[in-house]
């Protein structure tokens, strides 16, 4: 069962084409109107790829360094925050490659209130205040599986969505999900954290998913 997101990027009205135009100018007042559009955005979205760790803060920074940089190739074939969420995974894939050890410290409740309350192995993590505990079980699944989970199901977004953002095709997406189930419900059931009982809940089958995805 996916944690469907109510928030994020898609949720910020898309900005006008003159405001883009602006920052492809290099004028810092546009800069910095898109900037305070989109940073909390991009914040929760980093978060939920990387973890509660120390390094969120200069990853946000990396994300609009990357934007400022190469708007300017940015032609409108997809939507502004499409192309911010492809930023955001290709600064978290960097990051994650060179993360040896296991995030610190973990985020309570409050931190997620933008999350829906559906009862799910995750969501039953986050009501122990054992958030933290995912991200280390997520750290050990290899980057590129490790963002599609997240994308999909943690943010709620199908294959076809992911795709788009990651670069790859669907099948490809597909088959990293498929993989990165397969490797994340196992360990985080033996984690004891997760009833037994949820745990048909919590890992539904990748095919049933992916049937959904068809549909969407």
């Amino acid at each position: 069962m996916r944690m469907a997101t109510t928030s994020g990027l898609g949720s910020t009205a898309t900005p006008t084409d003159a405001l883009v135009t602006r920052c492809r100018r290099g004028e810092r007042a546009a800069q910095s109107e898109f900037y305070q559009r989109y940073r909390d955005d991009v914040t929760r979205t980093l978060y939920r790829v990387l973890g509660p760790h120390a390094d969120l803060e200069d990853a946000v920074q990396d994300v609009f360094i990357e934007v400022f940089r190469s708007i300017e190739r940015f032609r409108g074939e997809s939507k502004i925050t499409t192309w911010l969420y492809r930023v955001c995974c290709n600064v978290g894939l960097q990051r994650l490659r060179k993360v040896k050890r296991r995030p610190e410290g973990y985020a309570s409740a409050r931190d997620h209130d933008d999350l829906p309350h559906e009862e799910t192995p995750l969501r039953a993590l986050e009501h122990k205040d054992s958030c933290r505990v995912v991200y280390e079980v997520l750290q050990t699944i290899a980057p590129k599986k490790r963002m599609v989970f997240v994308l999909h199901e943690i943010m709620g977004m199908n294959a076809k969505e992911i795709a788009e953002i990651v670069g790859a095709n669907v099948m490809t997406v597909r088959t990293r999900l498929h993989y990165a189930r397969k490797e994340f419900y196992p360990k985080i059931l033996r984690t004891g954290l997760v009833p037994p009982s949820m745990s048909t809940a919590g890992a539904p089958t990748t095919d049933n998913a992916l049937q959904e995805d068809q549909r969407q």
